[in-house]
């Protein structure tokens, strides 16, 4: 644990009018990319991050993580709205928010989902802040052989859990490391896979790579489904109801579902701190797990308050136990970590359980921020109800061509020159190639972001066993960490 004036220190450059502008800002554009179905909070961080390269590394995080924050309750606005849900997360909310909405009480339900978002990300906020500490120290007790060993499961884990096929899950990690070895040698500086190109003697762009994957696949695959679609009529355009309370959740309905919020915090909180379980997951479970309570007045799916609490905590509660095994062991745990990793990067900081010792100040400075920007999500969230309800309206044929000009325009700064938006075009078809063909996209991009320390690690480990893998008897906790690698590819082979 850091000294406390270190502590303070970074909670109080958190504090600052520049970062809470922007964390402010942050969570204004999370909320609109969640608002608007298949933009999201993903695509937006994409996009935003070749634009944080000139900024403070705080800020630039910041910013970054309001984002992600404001889009966890975004995409619950054309779930109630709607029917149709910004984020895939959310659609576990439309269960009960919609049919809510369709009574005349739409605005009720977005605060029920807005209150219980800011209480499940800031459950997982604290216990991020309580446990990445403990768990840096004891990953600086591991050495090469253990790290590898741990990188090894890490990848069996999420090749396993994301996508239907182990195969395509192996296969797409053991393509994000090959595509990680472009570059120069780290050990004899010759270099590989350059095909005479000197722009890639210092690797692949992660940004480029990043938005590419990420947010220019996503909008050419929404420009290819055409524009031309019919949708429901808003549930928002349906006449408020005259009762008092059909506009607000008062305080003995938010703390009726206290038990849901908790649970939902819970599950949320457990499954993002795994690699490669998401939000979606936690935020069905979650309903599951309400469900089978006494439903009180409401049925369940009828707009039942405590179905939108459930989903709502748990699916928010996913991003801040996301960033534990990204702080803690450096090991990103989903697509939005694995996006700040490549933040962190591109401002000259190294991610994992260095960063504490290195860098303490501007870790507890994030953690500041994060609190802060529930804070902000909460008061812009309440502000803005009724504007959010008229963004989800706007045309697919002005949002998707601007953010394709934004990501050009984004990745063209941040790599000095159009080679990095060629990467970036790459990506983005390679990408949908994968996508087509059933191989997680999610996992070739971590497998490509720990490429280096995988690559390391291995070198390093080679060398202490010196050939000889019997001396793994050395390293229990290696020895562990592969034994469950295994045991897991068998399990989900025979599942």
């Amino acid at each position: 644990m850091p000294p406390v004036e270190i502590i303070l220190a970074g909670f109080a450059d958190a504090l600052t009018l520049t970062n809470l502008a922007f964390v402010i800002l942050g969570v204004a554009v999370g909320q609109i990319a969640g608002a608007i179905p298949g933009i999201g909070p993903v695509m937006a961080m994409a996009i935003a991050i070749p634009f944080t390269f000139t900024m403070d590394p705080l800020v630039a995080i910041s910013f970054l993580v309001g984002i992600n924050k404001g889009g966890l309750f975004g995409g619950a606005i054309p779930a109630v709205l709607m029917n149709t849900p910004g984020t895939p997360d959310a659609a576990a909310t439309a269960i009960d928010g919609y049919p809510l909405a369709k009574k005349g009480r739409p605005r009720k339900a977005l605060k029920m989902a807005l209150f219980s978002s800011v209480t499940g990300d800031t459950f997982s906020d604290i216990v991020l802040i309580l446990a990445s500490a403990p768990l840096a120290a004891l990953a600086l007790k591991a050495g090469p052989v253990e790290v590898l060993a741990l990188l090894i499961f890490a990848f069996a884990v999420v090749a396993g859990l994301v996508g239907k096929s182990l195969i395509k899950g192996l296969i797409a990690a053991a393509g994000g490391l090959l595509l990680a070895t472009v570059g120069l040698d780290p050990e004899q500086g010759s270099p590989r896979f350059d095909f005479g190109w000197f722009e890639l003697y210092d690797g692949v762009s992660l940004v480029a790579v990043a938005v590419g994957m990420l947010a220019v696949a996503e909008i050419l695959r929404r420009i290819a489904q055409g524009w031309a679609r019919e949708s429901e009529p808003l549930a928002a355009a349906a006449p408020q109801s005259e009762d008092p309370g059909a506009a607000r959740v008062s305080l003995r309905e938010y703390l009726s579902a206290w038990r849901d919020l908790l649970r939902g915090a819970l599950i949320g909180t457990g499954l993002g701190a795994l690699p490669g379980l998401g939000s979606t997951a936690a935020a069905y479970m979650s309903y599951a797990a309400a469900s089978r309570r006494d439903p009180g007045e409401t049925p369940w799916g009828e707009g039942n308050l405590r179905g939108i609490a459930a989903t709502e905590a748990a699916n928010s509660a996913v991003m801040g136990a996301n960033l534990i095994p990204l702080l803690g062991i450096g090991i990103p745990g989903s697509i939005s970590a694995a996006l700040l990793i490549s933040a962190f990067i591109i401002h000259g900081i190294q991610p994992g359980p260095l960063m504490f010792q290195n860098q303490a100040q501007l870790v507890y400075g994030l953690f500041g921020a994060m609190l802060m920007a529930n804070l902000c999500n909460l008061i812009v969230g309440q502000a803005s109800l009724r504007l959010w309800s008229t963004i989800v309206r706007a045309p697919e044929a002005v949002i998707f061509p601007t953010a394709l000009l934004a990501c050009i325009v984004g990745v063209h700064m941040s790599t000095g020159g159009m080679f990095g938006v060629s990467v970036m075009l790459a990506a983005a078809v390679l990408s949908l190639v994968m996508s087509a063909t059933g191989f997680p996209v999610i996992v070739f991009i971590i497998a490509f972001f720990l490429g280096d320390r995988f690559e390391q690690s291995l070198s390093q480990s080679l060398v202490i066993l010196n050939g000889d893998l019997t001396q793994l008897a050395r390293h229990p906790v290696a020895l562990v960490f592969l034994v469950l690698a295994v045991g897991m590819a068998i399990y989900m082979r025979r599942r």
